[in-house]
Formats: structure tokens, sequence, C-alpha cells
């Protein structure tokens, strides 16, 4: 009887230490994040961040954040991830917050394929890194507009010599 009450006991201690935790996440969540200016980084975190130097103190917290866990894990990478890091950090923060969306979202859809589909793209990108700057200009001159893209307004009036379909 009493080890029954001692287990009751611990239940209850235990959901009221879940409940006091769960009552201060939405207050942890409306909380600003404090993310650290250029000049607060260590030189190592500004050497490896280097390229996003001139919009560090512009960008918002949470990617400040980011970028500098990433600077953090750093020295633990391989170097060919290192060098991909480098690559890849100017063109992604100069995205716009759509832009970057949009790109987790294809890398989600991407991620979800089956195996046979993964390949057949990665055939067809590693085809595509393969062409020549002419070549894929090109090619990107011959793709259809991307939706939303301005296209121009069909003529009024029809060119003369042409005759309206009847109606």
């Amino acid at each position: 009887m009493a080890q029954d009450a001692a287990v009751v006991r611990l239940i209850v201690a235990a959901a009221l230490a879940a409940a006091l935790f769960l009552a201060t996440l939405p207050v942890a969540a409306q909380m600003p994040l404090v993310a650290p200016r250029w000049a607060d980084l260590s030189p190592q975190e500004r050497q490896v961040l280097a390229p996003l130097a001139p919009e560090w103190d512009t960008m918002d917290a949470q990617r400040r954040l980011k970028w500098r866990g990433i600077a953090q894990r750093y020295a633990r990478m391989s170097p060919d991830e290192q060098q991909r890091v480098q690559q890849q950090m100017r063109p992604w923060a100069q995205l716009s917050p759509q832009e970057r969306q949009s790109a987790r979202e294809r890398y989600k859809n991407l991620r979800e394929l089956p195996p046979e589909k993964k390949d057949e793209v990665r055939q067809r990108w590693e085809q595509y890194r393969n062409l020549s700057p002419e070549e894929k200009k090109a090619l990107a001159d011959r793709a259809p507009a991307k939706p939303g893209a301005r296209t121009p307004a069909p003529p009024l009036r029809p060119p003369p010599g042409e005759q309206r379909p009847a109606r």
C-alpha cells in the first residue's frame, strides 16, 4: 500500500513538472533571439563567415545563430565539406526568405523521391554540370517562362490580313 502511494506521488510530481515545463514554452517562444553582432564573433568565426561580413549585422537573429553554429562546427568538417560551405555561403545568404523557402521545399521533395528517381536526377544534374557556360546559357534561354513571370499581352487587334474567329 505504501509503495502504491509512493508511485502515485511520483506520477503526480512528474505530471506537475511536465505541466510547468509546457507552461513555459509559449513564453520562451516569444522571447526574442539575441544574436551576436559581427564584432562579437570570435576571430575563428569571423574567418569562416567572412563572405557574410557585409550583410551580417543586417541579418535576422535566427539566420545569424544558424550561421554561427555552422562556423562552430567548421573545424570538425572534412576539407570537402569546408569547401562546399564556403562556396555556398554567400549565394544562400543573399537569397530572399521566399527563395530560401522554395529551395528548402525542392530539397525536401528530392529527398522524398524513390531511389531510382533520385539516381535519374543525379545523372541529369551531372550532365548539366558538365555543360559549357555557353551551353548552360542556351539551355536557360530555351527554358519556359517561370510561373509568375511577365509575358507580353496578346494584341488587341489581329494583324492586318488575319480575321477574328467567329463567335
